[in-house]
């Protein structure tokens, strides 16, 4: 922070109820979006009202300061970047005011996918409806002017704005609607409103001519500002000019929508072709029908589709070189039916267009096909290689008769600079994104970016269509503004004078001089290098030091690491993420990052993380940043539920990254004391076992637990397990488990991770009573040790690779001996499957992550071959089963659900509430309890249902959560199969002495 931007910070807190932050990684998260452009800002700030905003852009005027509107920052044209003040107005101004029987009255801050959730409840719904409308917020709807795949139904968002209210250049807040134009006025500039109304009306009387002759003939066009059907009647519509015009002129405040009614049926078909020209000549006829939507996809979208997702694979011929999703709804059943059926006749039969068709027969279905476009085309990421699909010419969009002729010119373009793109297309409408593969990190390919938009401007420019159809103008097409309006050029430049004349609102976008912004701010990806810093001195088992041959070995590095890459390796992953801004979802059906669900904030996010980190290895934060107490506070906003990696479109490795990170902090500055307690749990659980009396019952102590919570930092209401007197492994020893079997057949290793072996011993003895009763053989190492997630999670590597080198020699070993390696604790199977390869640079870690398996995974496994036992009893129970996200990450399906679905009478009910809030050993510390519950809430609800008897999940940290709130026990799935088979009837009766007694029959 320099001495400029700590005055800003310092006037600005003592203006503002709302957040100021100038620091550098707070500035760094804000620098970039989910465009190919990266600027840091001066300052961030979150209002938290209207009058938050009015002091910001007063401040700015005094002060000549650009100001820069920002909502979920999923612009792809870098419309929101900027190096003024950036406005986070999805922070705190996310509400929704007011809801009518036919309008909504909102914040920016709201995002469409909320706005339409409340909507929903009366059967309304707003209905433009871009890609990212998980996560974009009204505001951006409203900047860019945002329609999407049903603009045939609806339209953009200009049709559907009633009134605003804004905040002026000069710092004056007005409601603006329908305003009637009175040249009467005694004093129009004292009155702002009269002014701007006035000014627009002769702006709009002279250039009717050539407004008329210079605007496109495309069906959609948000290029420039609107003024095609501004001046009505006498009356200029200023929400109508204000609706995409990228915060140039005015932020918005508040904004009162029109809303329409819900569909009640609706019918989804996929139409395939063997050329994309006979599939944009298709589009015209499904238009011609009043289809609600026609999307087309080209054959790379389609093979991506048919490699992610089996069901595209079966659905999909892999002749099809394109394909049109097309969409119909209405009121009558019959009616929608038979218009999609007429469709289909049309290009198959009558026409010869397309050569197959396929129709969704029920809900589930039609969800799938439209999963393809808005799920599919974002993962165009995941493909590896240094050259991305790059979103700068994305949003051109011609007359929808031109679009097959259109193609063609693409294409020539495309070859005549030799490079391959990605086609998705709004077809019905001739709305057009291409996407061509270049690496920016390659000097040439920045410069064939310029030549290349060019090129095909000129194309689009020849058939009368439009260089900007729903997105945005921004960084990527400011400089070919006025290439677009010729003449009427001047006009824009007129309006932005008249409402921002001194160019504080969002500078030079819209309106800019600059003929090489297309590539004058990119996005920095390729590393640089600085000299090394002085080598890391471990210190008493708190400090972690690189691992052997690391970069540190290097003359010239960025940091040293820690983890099994390179500094090229970690540049890779941080620039995978694509910014797209799906992991600030709040939608019920993903999990994507628990901690950004119950605190929505820039820092909470994974791409947040993802830009810091990629940021520190390209030169944009000093390598310095890594051990500072700044982005230590935002990597503890990821504890390793390792769904973001999971669902994220570009599937971006953020926990790797976040433990990279975290082992930086450590190496330097050591563990808290919180910390260093959760990293010996299996020291100080095996001292609570050997005192298990006395450890219980400070467990259960009010002033023992007050004591716990100030010396280590426990939190006092978390309800913890109870130290059993004698570990599984001793008592293993006991029944000779720890002897190598010298049975044929079947025979595993079993892992015995810290809650099995300390806390839980009836589920290890369930485990090998199951496998046994199914005649595998179980081997217990008697020198395992616990599997060490706690202290990866934490960024103690240094103690994380001992434990793995150990363990992992042990259960190679035993591998080479026939052994499969089974554990009860899903993180457990996350380390041996994933997290030993990070650490050891080793074929045994190979050899070990290969062979393990969760035990639920592996006793499923069994029954898919037919050699699991099916002789049991029926339990007559009622359950709620919560899947782990470390199971879930795991991916292998839901195998305990699946097993306790044989269980005759167990009635087994899914609760899908996302994460647990756990996460491991983040919900036992003090400053997370709280958090932890909100995160879990949904989770902690739905087991106290009076439905449900019990509570079952595979992992011991969701259990603790689970039991948290209720008296309900929640146990292993493995537990409930041990008692169907008869073999622990002891379970029964405990249960029965904690809540219902299960009936075995």
């Amino acid at each position: 922070m320099n001495q400029n931007q700590e005055r800003i910070q310092a006037d600005l807190r003592g203006l503002l109820d709302g957040e100021v932050r100038c620091d550098d990684v707070f500035t760094q998260m804000y620098a970039s979006d989910a465009s190919v452009y990266e600027c840091r800002p001066l300052a961030v700030l979150r209002p938290r009202h209207e009058a938050d905003v009015v002091a910001c852009v007063t401040y700015a005027a005094e002060n000549q300061i650009p100001v820069h509107a920002r909502g979920a920052g999923t612009g792809l044209a870098g419309e929101s970047l900027g190096s003024g003040l950036v406005l986070d107005f999805a922070h705190y101004m996310r509400k929704t005011i007011k809801i009518d029987d036919s309008t909504a009255r909102v914040q920016p801050g709201l995002t469409l996918a909320q706005l339409n959730r409340q909507l929903a409840a009366r059967g309304r719904i707003f209905g433009p409806d871009p890609a990212t409308s998980q996560v974009t917020t009204m505001g951006s709807v409203l900047a860019i002017d945002a329609s999407g795949s049903h603009w045939l139904q609806y339209g953009s968002a200009r049709q559907h704005v009633v009134s605003m209210r804004v905040v002026l250049a000069d710092g004056s807040c007005l409601d603006v609607g329908r305003e009637r134009v009175d040249s009467r006025s005694a004093d129009r500039e004292s009155d702002p409103r009269r002014r701007l109304v006035q000014g627009m009306a002769n702006i709009l009387s002279r250039n009717e001519t050539l407004i008329e002759d210079h605007l496109s003939k495309s069906a959609v066009d948000r290029c420039g500002y609107c003024l095609r059907d501004l001046l009505v009647d006498g009356c200029v519509d200023l929400p109508r000019l204000l609706v995409g015009s990228e915060g140039t002129l005015a932020l918005t405040v508040e904004a009162t929508v029109r809303t329409q009614p819900i569909p009640k049926h609706r019918s989804v078909a996929l139409l395939m072709f063997d050329r994309v020209e006979s599939a944009a000549r298709a589009a015209l006829e499904v238009a011609r029908q009043k289809a609600s939507a026609c999307d087309l996809m080209d054959r790379r979208i389609l093979a991506l589709a048919r490699e992610t997702d089996v069901h595209f694979d079966l659905l999909i011929p892999e002749s099809s070189e394109a394909v049109l999703l097309v969409e119909t709804v209405g009121d009558d059943v019959s009616e929608t039916r038979d218009r999609m059926q007429h469709i289909i006749d049309r290009a198959c039969r009558r026409k010869r267009l397309a050569f197959a068709a396929r129709v969704a027969s029920d809900a589930e279905e039609c969800e799938l096909y439209w999963r393809l476009a808005r799920r599919v085309v974002p993962t165009l990421y995941r493909l590896t290689g240094t050259n991305r699909p790059l979103p700068f010419v994305e949003d051109a969009a011609v007359p929808p008769d031109a679009l097959p002729d259109f193609l063609v010119r693409l294409q020539n373009v495309l070859k005549k600079h030799q490079l391959t793109a990605s086609v998705f297309a709004h077809a019905g409408h001739g709305q057009l994104h291409v996407r061509p593969f270049l690496d920016l990190a390659d000097g040439k390919h920045i410069r064939a970016m310029e030549s290349f938009a060019a090129d095909l401007y000129q194309e689009v420019f020849d058939v009368h269509g439009t260089i900007s159809g729903e997105h945005a103008v921004g960084f990527s097409r400011t400089s070919f503004v006025a290439q677009q309006f010729g003449p009427l050029n001047a006009a824009l430049v007129e309006i932005k004078r008249l409402f921002d004349p001194h160019s504080i609102l969002n500078p030079q976008k819209v309106i800019g001089d600059d003929p090489h912004m297309l590539t004058s701010n990119l996005r920095p990806v390729a590393k640089v290098q600085h000299p090394a810093p002085a080598p890391v001195t471990a210190g008493d088992g708190q400090k972690a030091s690189p691992r052997a041959g690391s970069a540190v070995d290097a003359p010239t590095t960025v940091v040293p690491l820690f983890l099994n890459w390179s500094d090229t390796d970690v540049v890779r992953a941080a620039r995978t993420c694509n910014g797209c801004g799906m992991c600030r979802t709040l939608n019920s059906d993903s999990r994507m990052c628990p901690i950004f669900r119950f605190a929505p904030r820039e820092e909470a996010s994974p791409r947040a993380k993802a830009n810091l980190m990629r940021s520190i290895f390209t030169g944009g934060l000093d390598p310095t940043t890594l051990v500072g107490d700044e982005l230590k506070s935002v990597a503890d906003l990821c504890f390793n539920c390792y769904q973001c990696r999971l669902e994220c479109p570009a599937n971006v490795d953020i926990p790797k990254l976040m433990i990279e990170c975290k082992a930086q902090y450590v190496a330097t500055n050591g563990l808290r004391p919180s910390d260093n307690f959760l990293v010996r749990l299996e020291t100080l659980s095996a001292f609570g076992s050997l005192i298990s009396p006395i450890a219980n019952w400070a467990i259960g102590n009010r002033q023992m637990r007050w004591l716990i919570e100030k010396a280590l930092g426990v939190a006092q209401g978390r309800k913890l397990p109870r130290f059993a007197a004698r570990s599984f492994v001793r008592r293993a020893v006991r029944r000779q488990l720890t002897r190598p079997s010298r049975r044929t057949g079947k025979k595993v290793v079993f892992f015995v991770d810290v809650y099995a072996n300390w806390y839980d011993v009836q589920l290890a003895e369930a485990l090998v009573a199951v496998l046994e009763h199914n005649g595998v053989a179980v081997y217990v190492h008697p020198e395992q040790r616990q599997s060490g997630m706690s202290m990866i999670s934490l960024g103690a590597l240094d103690k994380a690779r001992q434990i793995a080198a150990h363990n992992v020699a042990l259960l190679a070993e035993s591998v080479r001996q026939g052994y499969q390696i089974v554990t009860t604790e899903p993180a457990a199977a996350i380390c041996l499957q994933q997290e030993y390869c990070n650490l050891l640079e080793d074929d045994d870690a190979q050899l070990v992550s290969k062979n393990a398996s969760e035990a639920c995974t592996y006793l499923w496994r069994m029954h898919q071959h037919g050699k699991l036992r099916l002789d049991l009893n029926p339990v007559n129970a009622s359950i709620g089963y919560h899947m782990p996200c470390h199971l879930k990450a795991l991916q292998v399906g839901a195998p305990g659900e699946n097993l306790l679905r044989l269980i005759p009478g167990l009635n087994v009910d899914r609760i899908e509430e996302g994460c647990s809030g756990m996460a491991g050993t983040f919900g036992l510390k003090r400053e997370n309890y709280r958090s932890s519950l909100r995160a879990g809430w949904g989770l902690i609800s739905a087991v106290r249902q009076p439905s449900l008897q019990l509570g079952t999940t595979e992992c011991s940290s969701c259990k603790i959560q689970m039991e948290q709130g209720t008296n309900k026990p929640t146990i292993h799935p493995l537990k409930l199969m041990a008692l169907a088979y008869g073999l622990m009837p002891e379970i029964a009766q405990l249960l029965g002495a904690r809540g219902e007694e299960l009936v075995v029959t």
